[in-house]
């Protein structure tokens, strides 16, 4: 399954990212808030984007 991560907290999504590599999950990509998540999820086509709720710029809901 090849995921997207969305956070802006940059030690949240690297620990994110190694716990579900270390679990046998391939994370495609990660994205710092919502307009870097639509544009990485159109070049990247993740199954499936776990994204945070509240970032700067353009957050998790607007982005959805």
């Amino acid at each position: 399954m090849k995921l997207l991560l969305v956070d802006d907290h940059p030690l949240f999504l690297q620990s994110l990212k190694v716990l579900l590599t270390t679990r046998g999950y391939e994370v495609v990509g990660t994205a710092t808030n919502g307009t870097e998540a639509l544009k990485q999820a159109c070049l990247l086509r993740p199954d499936l984007i776990l994204m945070d709720i509240e970032m700067p710029d353009c957050d998790g809901l607007t982005a959805t």
